[in-house]
C-alpha cells in the first residue's frame, strides 16, 4: 500500500508545534541557570536579563552550608533505599500475579491495587499522616515504607500487562530441565523484564527525589531528616524569598536526574511501548 505523503504545510506546523513546546520546557530552566549566578540584587533589577558576570557566591555559600549536606545524604538514603524496595516487590509481585491471572484471589490482588490509580493523592493524605503518626513512622523508614506502597499500582499495572506478553514455553522448558519457581523468576523472567525494571526505576527515582509533598507530612518532626525538596522550600519565608538562593539549590538537585534521565530515556521508551503492545 502507498504511503501518501505529508504536505508542506503540515510539516511547518507541526514544527512550529514542537518549537513551542520545546520553548516552554527549556525557558524555565533557562531562567533557573542564569539566575543562580546573579545576586539578589542583580536578580531584582533585570530577572530575565544574562548575569553580568558568572559569579559563584551562591553556590559557595550552598556548599559550605553543613545542613545542605544532611539533606543531600537523607534524600540519597531515601531514594535508593526506597528504589531498591521498589525493584524487588514490584516485579515479584507482578510475576505471581501475571502466572496466576486466571485465578479469583490474584485477579482480585491485581485489581485492588488497581484501584490505586484511581485514587487521588490529596484524598489520603490526611489518613495516611494519622495512620504513620499512630505507627510512630514519622520518620524515613516511614517514608520509604509509603514509596514502596504508593509505587505497587503503576508498577504492578506495568510489570503484569508486560510479563503475561512473554512466551511461557520459556519457563516450561526451565521447569523440564529442573529449575525451580524461584530460579526460573531470577534466572528467566528478570532478564526478560529488563527494560520495564530500567522504566521502573527511573520513574520511581525521578518522582522520590523531587516529591515534596510526602517529605513534607512525613519528615516534618525534625529538621535533621528532611530531604532536599523540603531544604528549598526554606528559603521562602512570610515576607520574602531569596530566590537566588533557591535556583542554586533548585540546580543542583535538578543536575543528578537530569544526567539519570538522559541515560536512562531509551529504557524508558523502550519499556513503556514493549509493554503497551504485549498483554
Amino acid at each position: 500500500m502507498k504511503i501518501k505523503k505529508e504536505g508542506i504545510g503540515w510539516r511547518i506546523a507541526r514544527d512550529l508545534l514542537l518549537l513551542c513546546g520545546l520553548v516552554l520546557i527549556l525557558f524555565p530552566l533557562f531562567l533557573v541557570l542564569i539566575n543562580s549566578f546573579k545576586s539578589l540584587e542583580e536578580a531584582g533589577r533585570n530577572f530575565f536579563a544574562l548575569p553580568s558576570s558568572f559569579r559563584l557566591d551562591n553556590f559557595r555559600e550552598l556548599f559550605e552550608n553543613n545542613n545542605y549536606w544532611v539533606f543531600v545524604k537523607n534524600s540519597l538514603i531515601i531514594s535508593g533505599v526506597s528504589v531498591a524496595l521498589i525493584l524487588l516487590l514490584v516485579p515479584s509481585v507482578s510475576y505471581s500475579i501475571a502466572r496466576n491471572y486466571t485465578k479469583k484471589y490474584y485477579k482480585g490482588i491485581y485489581f485492588y491495587l488497581l484501584m490505586g490509580l484511581f485514587i487521588p493523592s490529596q484524598v489520603i493524605m490526611l489518613p495516611v499522616t494519622k495512620l504513620m503518626t499512630n505507627l510512630n513512622l514519622l520518620n524515613r523508614q516511614g517514608l520509604i515504607l509509603l514509596y514502596a506502597a504508593f509505587s505497587l499500582t503503576q508498577g504492578v499495572f506495568l510489570f503484569v500487562n508486560y510479563i503475561r506478553g512473554l512466551p511461557f514455553e520459556i519457563e516450561e522448558s526451565a521447569y523440564m530441565d529442573g529449575c525451580s519457581v524461584f530460579q526460573t523468576y531470577t534466572r528467566i523472567v528478570l532478564p526478560l523484564v529488563k527494560p520495564m525494571i530500567a522504566t521502573l526505576l527511573i520513574m520511581d527515582l525521578l518522582w522520590i527525589w523531587n516529591d515534596f509533598m510526602l517529605p513534607l507530612l512525613i519528615l516534618n518532626r525534625s529538621q535533621e531528616i528532611w530531604t532536599l525538596p523540603l531544604f528549598q522550600y526554606n528559603f521562602k519565608t512570610e515576607y520574602s524569598f531569596d530566590y537566588t538562593m533557591a535556583f542554586t539549590a533548585y540546580l543542583m538537585s535538578m543536575l543528578p536526574m537530569l544526567i539519570v534521565y538522559c541515560l536512562g530515556q531509551k529504557h524508558i521508551i523502550k519499556g513503556l511501548t514493549a509493554g503497551s503492545v504485549k498483554g
